[in-house]
């Protein structure tokens, strides 16, 4: 039984939980896995969990030091203590302590989690929950974004998020029950971050107005991931894409005769991920205005050095630097 966020009068019992993130496990495919292991107690689940089911599709447990003090050198030291004791491969990074920032922290994690999951030939698995999704999703709702942005993780098909229909409460119900060991990061406490004052402060009060609050933002979510999939699989059909380099992607000008603004919005965002592009509102709903009248040789400037060029029978979509 998979309970609707944190939100609910009942806590699962230790068994619940625990069927939980088995089955939720069971639900991943076979392949190969790094693991992204922090050390808190959501990570040190998945840790547990995939040891005890599924311990030989292991490449790596990867945690990564942010060098930002005490409760991030102990939490590296506990994942490779214990991941040894499951007789786990482990490997571990170490960032710079004068990088300072949240981004710039997350950035250094991923090029090391991504760095060793090319290198063994694997894919990177989190721990992420229900109620990280539903928090990205008030995330999202907070920036004004589109229906891609509104499907959160549930729109990326990786890295692999087996947990991500498990709630924190299961989680915690499960770490109970093994009678796991984890670092609590402090930071987990702080209002400086936005996703923080989402979880402490606004869904707790969002829930007390309009109880169901979460598990609506859950469907929501669900929704816009069904649109992202149908828009993705009509470019598929529809337009065929090319790649001619990488960073560049080239569609056809002739079945887009007569889109109206509003199915630019949803379109031009899939064909700037595929080169690589995240475009922001601003840039969006400009080349949506410009995209139905746009001439051939006409080009437009999106961030992050990303341009839409029209040619006589294509619109191409270039990430230049």
């Amino acid at each position: 039984m998979t309970l609707h966020g944190e939100y609910v009068s009942r806590v699962p019992t230790q068994s619940e939980a625990v069927t939980a993130v088995h089955r939720a496990l069971a639900a991943l495919p076979r392949g190969r896995w790094v693991l992204a292991v922090s050390g808190g107690r959501d990570s040190m689940v998945l840790l547990d969990a995939m040891a005890s089911a599924r311990a030989h599709e292991v490449a790596a447990v990867a945690t990564f030091d942010h060098a930002t003090g005490p409760a991030a050198r102990r939490a590296a030291r506990l994942v490779e203590r214990t991941g040894l004791a499951l007789q786990l491969p482990v490997v571990t990074g170490v960032g710079r302590a004068e990088s300072g920032r949240e981004a710039s922290w997350r950035d250094a994690r991923w090029h090391f989690l991504n760095s060793w999951a090319e290198e063994l030939g694997a894919v990177v698995v989190t721990a992420h929950t229900w109620d990280d999704q539903v928090e990205t999703v008030v995330l999202r709702i907070l920036r004004d974004a589109g229906a891609r942005g509104l499907a959160g993780m549930r729109g990326a098909a990786t890295p692999a998020r087996p947990l991500l229909h498990v709630t924190r409460a299961e989680l915690a119900g499960y770490a109970k029950a093994r009678r796991l060991h984890w670092v609590e990061d402090p930071s987990n406490q702080s209002r400086a971050h936005a996703r923080n004052r989402v979880r402490l402060d606004l869904l707790p009060a969002l829930e007390r107005v309009h109880p169901g609050f979460a598990a609506w933002c859950w469907d929501l979510s669900g929704r816009a991931a069904a649109l992202r999939a149908d828009v993705a699989a009509w470019v598929d059909d529809a337009l065929a894409p090319q790649t001619p380099a990488p960073g560049t992607v080239v569609v056809p000008t002739g079945p887009l005769a007569g889109l109206r603004a509003a199915e630019w919005t949803l379109l031009w965002p899939e064909l700037a991920a595929r080169a690589g592009i995240a475009m922001d509102r601003r840039g969006l709903a400009r080349a949506s205005t410009w995209a139905p009248g746009a001439t051939s040789g006409s080009e437009i400037q999106l961030a992050g050095g990303a341009t839409i060029a029209r040619t006589g029978r294509t619109f191409v979509v270039r990430q230049l630097y």
